[in-house]
Order: C-alpha cells, then structure tokens, then sequence
C-alpha cells in the first residue's frame, strides 16, 4: 500500500522511526512534498519549518524521511487576535464645527497694495542696521 502524499501545511512528529537523524524528536510544519528528487522506495525529501515547543517556526529545513514512520498530528487553529474594544464610558464629543464660506470666521482678511509694499531705501537700512 501507497503511504500519502505530504502536503503544504501538514503538521507532523518526526522521530526515529523516520529517520536515525532524529535522535531528539521534532515536529515540523511541511511546507512541501520535494518529489523531483528520486529516492528509495518508502523515502521522500521535504521543506518544512522546525517549530518550537510555543508553535512558531525555528528554522527552515530539507529532511530526508521514511513516509511509514511519519505521524501526522492534528492541525492547530490559528492563533487569535483580539479584536479592539471600544473605550467604556461617555462617547467622545464630536468635533468643532469648521466655518462655512458664509461665516465671518471664513472671510479671508482683505490685502492693500500698501501692506504689500516692498521696503524703501529708508526700510533697508534700518532691517541692516
């Protein structure tokens, strides 16, 4: 009988049944199957991520392993985010009005050729001085 494939995303225990290289068993997330590669009968390659004893991924590895000795774990959810939660009391006030085109507030003040001016020889010399 044909072992099954090994899929991106499966979740798996490696021990020595898998392999002699895994004298400390492991559990890795399977990124893919490498099967381009030709090995014996009963062995494939694959990528997969080391996860830590919290879930997360350690390191990237090529391993070389024995499909009878592969034992697939359930997958785990994955982890929540709490959703942000609105501030408990009085709601905030909204915001100030902005003045409309019709507002004194909105008027522009109005600009004179005399406060446009440029400075006289008289000016100059009292802004250098």
């Amino acid at each position: 009988m044909k072992e099954p494939r090994l899929r991106g995303g499966d979740l798996i225990h490696l021990t020595r049944e898998v392999s002699p290289q895994f004298t400390r068993p492991i559990t890795v997330r399977v990124i893919r199957e490498l099967t381009d590669r030709h090995t014996y009968d009963g062995w494939t390659w694959i990528e997969a991520y080391e996860l830590g004893p919290d879930g997360l991924a350690l390191r990237r590895r090529e391993l070389y392993v024995r499909r009878a000795g592969v034992r697939w774990l359930p997958p785990t959810p994955p982890a929540r985010t709490p959703a942000p939660r609105a501030a408990a009391g009085p709601a905030a006030p909204p915001p100030a009005a902005t003045p409309t085109a019709t507002s004194p507030a909105a008027k522009k003040p109005a600009t004179t050729k005399s406060a446009a001016k440029k400075p006289t020889a008289s000016r100059r010399s009292a802004v250098s001085a």
